[in-house]
């Protein structure tokens, strides 16, 4: 070996042995003490690690909930006042809005406790404690010699039984994690709340500003916020919503920092991140930026073209659509950036760099070690080259067949036929009945049928033409021959043409008709044939070889993970991510995305009013922020004349934290986590110090907002507001401002 290549080997075994590298991490706040603590207070952190998370009293856990499925949001006053982000509420938003009250376009504001709206369906989540549960779990369960599927239904059944004697006798829910791919397994105890009321949310035109445009991007000026309220029982407690409850007293709330942010200041962002993959190897890389994202970019491509166009000329259509197109957009323009991210640092290169370190490590030990960890990676390139064509099969399904409303609506009625000619008491097929007559009240709320079919027009070509040919259903291929001249287009039109689940009247009467025993008014349906033929065909095509693969993969990848903690044992390593409370810390700090390009760490209400455009729907300034800003009516949440509007700082976040607090070191709210910018979306895969940057509403301009804009500054005087002004060295009129007098409350000292 020349000295060149000793070097470069010393090298990268230096790098693999680190610990994790600068901000980077999504950490389990059980295990801050032993591995954090110290790291933390070196950047700022003033508390201990048991003020951020503690079972024995309150603490900062206790005002962070997991804000229905998807996002976080965080408790700022003594009265259940729950604040998030305002794409997390936009669902429950579009649902109270209607071309007579539009409150998407407007905003709402619910001045009196009466105002404030109920949202069935939706609710806040709390962990009251998390524990280690690996033992038990992996109890009676072989290390070795059992089947990936068997492994999991033991483990499954195991983490029941261990979840429910954990809550039994308490009002409290459990649930088990595995961390580490399965070599580590923890519990959950929550306390979930059901009765959540929207309060308030600033029109789209600040909720969204910049829309589709700025999403992914910086520099930003989304106002990204709204405001909930968590209501109990009478005892403090989960209830179902009734006008008798009251609102929810907290264990602990944030207090909020006006003091702002600047360079180098210690954050962290706590919440519920979904999903990462940080251990993913280069063939697993290699398949999401080669093979899944380019094929669901292009999927979704289509489809947002299709509703863009509709919705423009229509606002009955526009509010329909409006939460399933930012859905959508969300993750199109995200898997954009992810490979755009993932090119720019030679990803899949770097991991084949780190595996070829692996297998040296595993070939130069002993026996136990060759036997173990040498035949792994070759295993895995082999399980991934076997899977390629299922995944992508699965991701024509999910994303382009089941992308069709119609399509999707037909399969989810199909249960039904499995209870009709008599295989079923009748009982039983009453009730069936009626919960799809219920859910299709619902599903027809947010449905346009000729939209739809402008969907089903270029999406289904594309199912047909990316499936491999050897996955597709006969009936799809039939149905190439079938219209090869005349082209997809009029089998779509004769599809909606002649199918009774296009509109609610008719999909009811089909219902109806099934009650009765008619079950081939839906079994002769042309969406129901098309859907069957589709998910049949998954189910036994592609589903099974897709699981062999999968579960092949996650044996191989649990060793992997064992391995490198083996490989790497002084490194701290941290789970992935998955929809549990987690805990990230970095600093604030611009970013140079590019030669030449350099971005400041904050953007200010200057910059909403350059971005400004009337003619422009993602860039419209509604009339009374743009009076403010002519009048300079900026109340005590000014900096340097303007009002700063977002932050980004160096926390590794994710899917899931939107809506989670970032909190200084102080353990105050400085602002609420809404986005990555578009050049580190990679982070879900891996990780750069010097491009991942998360993007933060001031927590100013959202008190700007409710107070000076909305007047609603009832709501400000609820919360627990600390620090001095920050107003910056060059303002004028800002230097008559006067100290915020701060008695900080006992439950937040």
């Amino acid at each position: 070996m020349t000295l060149r290549s000793r070097l470069a080997l010393l090298a990268l075994t230096f790098l693999t042995t680190l610990s994790a590298r600068a901000d980077e991490g999504m950490w389990l706040p059980l295990l801050l003490k032993q591995l954090n603590e110290a790291d933390m207070q070196k950047k700022g952190l003033k508390l201990t690690a048991e003020q951020i998370y503690s079972i024995n009293q309150g603490s900062l856990k206790d005002a962070i909930v997991q804000f229905g499925g998807g996002c976080t949001g965080e408790i700022i006053s003594d009265q259940g006042l729950l604040l998030t982000n305002h794409h997390c509420g936009y669902g429950q938003i579009q649902s109270h809005s209607s071309v007579e009250n539009d409150y998407l376009t407007k905003g709402y504001w619910a001045m009196t406790p009466g105002q404030e709206l109920p949202n069935p369906g939706l609710t806040a989540t709390f962990i009251v404690r998390m524990e280690d549960v690996t033992s038990q779990v992996l109890a009676g369960i072989p290390a070795t010699g059992i089947a990936e599927a068997q492994r999991e239904q033991l483990v499954l059944q195991n983490s029941q039984r261990v979840a429910q004697a954990a809550v039994q006798g308490t009002g409290y829910q459990a649930f088990v994690r595995p961390m580490f791919n399965g070599n580590e397994y923890y519990m959950f105890l929550t306390e979930v709340f059901q009765d959540i009321r929207l309060v308030g949310a600033p029109p789209s035109s600040i909720g969204k500003f910049g829309g589709d445009t700025d999403n992914w991007a910086w520099p930003r000026h989304t106002g990204d916020f709204s405001l909930f309220r968590i209501y109990a029982g009478p005892d403090n407690k989960p209830a179902p919503y009734s006008p008798d409850n009251k609102p929810f007293k907290p264990r602990y709330h944030l207090p909020i920092s006006l003091a702002g942010v600047q360079p180098g200041d210690f954050t962290m962002v706590f919440g519920f991140p979904g999903r990462t993959n940080e251990y993913l190897t280069s063939w697993g890389v290699d398949e999401v930026y080669s093979l899944s994202n380019p094929a669901k970019i292009a999927i979704r491509d289509a489809k947002l073209k299709a509703l863009d166009t509709d919705m423009k000329v229509s606002d009955k259509v526009r509010i329909q659509y409006a939460a399933k197109y930012a859905s959508l957009a969300n993750y199109w323009k995200k898997w954009i950036g992810e490979n755009r991210g993932l090119r720019k640092l030679d990803a899949v290169r770097v991991k084949q760099q780190r595996e070829a370190e692996f297998q040296r490590w595993a070939e130069s030990g002993d026996a136990a070690r060759r036997a173990a960890f040498a035949g792994l990676l070759p295993e895995l390139q082999r399980n991934y080259a076997q899977g390629r064509d299922y995944t992508l099969a699965r991701d024509y399904v999910s994303e382009a067949a089941l992308g069709v409303e119609l399509v999707a609506y037909a399969n989810s009625l199909q249960p039904l036929l499995e209870l009709t000619g008599g295989k079923a008491p009748a009982a039983e097929l009453a009730t069936a009945v009626e919960k799809a007559k219920k859910g299709t009240t619902s599903f027809f709320k947010n449905y346009s049928a000729a939209t739809d079919q402008k969907v089903a027009a270029q999406l289904l070509p594309l199912y047909a033409n990316g499936t491999p040919a050897a996955l597709l259903p006969t009936y799809v291929k039939e149905l190439q021959k079938q219209y090869a001249t005349t082209g997809w287009a009029t089998y779509v039109a004769q599809l909606y043409g002649k199918s009774r689940l296009t509109s609610e009247a008719s999909a009811q009467a089909v219902l109806d008709e099934v009650a009765a025993g008619k079950s081939d008014a839906l079994r002769q349906d042309p969406a129901v044939k098309l859907a069957a033929a589709i998910v049949n065909n998954y189910r036994t095509a592609i589903l099974p070889g897709y699981n062999v693969a999968t579960d092949q993969i996650a044996l191989l990848q649990r060793t992997y993970m064992a391995g490198l903690r083996l490989q790497q044992p002084e490194r701290k390593f941290y789970p992935d991510a998955n929809s549990t409370l987690r805990l990230a810390y970095g600093q604030v700090a611009g970013y140079e995305p590019a030669d030449g390009v350099k971005y400041d760490f904050y953007t200010t209400l200057d910059g909403i009013m350059e971005k400004a455009d009337p003619t422009n729907p993602e860039f419209e300034v509604p009339a009374r922020l743009a009076e403010l800003y002519q009048t300079k009516d900026y109340g005590p949440y000014a900096y340097k004349g303007s009002v700063p509007v977002a932050f980004i700082a160096t926390n590794h976040t994710t899917g899931g934290n939107s809506g989670s607090p970032v909190i200084n070191g102080n353990g105050e709210l400085i602002g609420i986590n809404f986005d990555r910018n578009w050049e580190g979306t990679m982070s879900d895969i891996m990780f750069d110090p010097d491009r991942v940057r998360n993007i933060t509403l001031d927590v100013r301009y959202m008190l700007f907002v409710v107070d000076k804009y909305a007047g609603a500054s009832h709501l400000v005087k609820e919360m627990t507001l600390v620090g001095t002004p920050d107003s910056g060295a060059d303002t004028t009129p800002d230097k008559k401002l006067k100290k915020v007098k701060v008695k900080r409350k006992k439950a937040d000292a």
